[in-house]
């Protein structure tokens, strides 16, 4: 009885190391950046989020999806999404983050978070829509891969035909990623 105890656990140990070596209990792949050199030095990369498809949580004052998502009543002038991003190839690649603050004398202040798992978080404020209807900001911080970039973050957004009634577009985003910063 007690040979038969020992081949047991024996075998049971064999078995639990076999298992973690071939088979991964996360299989996490990474896509790979595609990037642009910009003809005066620098690097672009292109995303897009597709609407509504893409829209993960949206809140503000009289609206909130999923449904029930309380919403304070301090933030009555602020909206907030999270959305999928998405890359050239329509790979979902990470998290975006909008919040958009609206003013009726100074106009809406608009602030992006990209967030990529596997190259860190980029920060940008907009500036006001221009007249090809699109904004342009300033990358104002970044972690990881980003903590010691500038450059600016484009946002334009594409209306496509309605679906049912239901808006329907694509959030195009496109980062200029330009030098390192100073140390000093």
């Amino acid at each position: 009885m007690f040979k038969t105890y020992i081949l047991g656990v024996i075998l049971g140990i064999a078995g639990a190391i076999s298992a973690v070596v071939f088979l991964p209990v996360v299989d996490q792949a990474r896509e790979n950046s595609v990037v642009k050199v910009a003809p005066n030095g620098g690097i672009t990369e292109s995303f897009h989020i597709n609407i509504p498809i893409d829209r993960v949580a949206s809140g503000s004052a009289t609206t909130a999806i999923p449904e029930g998502l309380e919403w304070p009543e301090e933030l009555a002038s602020t909206r907030a999404d999270i959305y999928k991003i998405r890359n050239v190839h329509d790979e979902v690649i990470g998290v975006g983050s909008r919040v958009t603050v609206q003013d009726e004398q100074q106009g809406n202040a608009i602030e992006w978070v990209l967030h990529f798992p596997a190259r860190g978080s980029v920060y940008a404020a907009m500036q006001a829509r221009q007249e090809d209807g699109s904004r342009t900001g300033v990358l104002r911080a970044g972690t990881r891969e980003f903590s010691e970039t500038l450059g600016r973050l484009t946002e334009r957004y594409v209306q496509t035909e309605p679906e049912e009634g239901e808006r329907r577009g694509r959030i195009e985003l496109q980062s200029f990623l330009t030098r390192q910063r100073d140390e000093s």
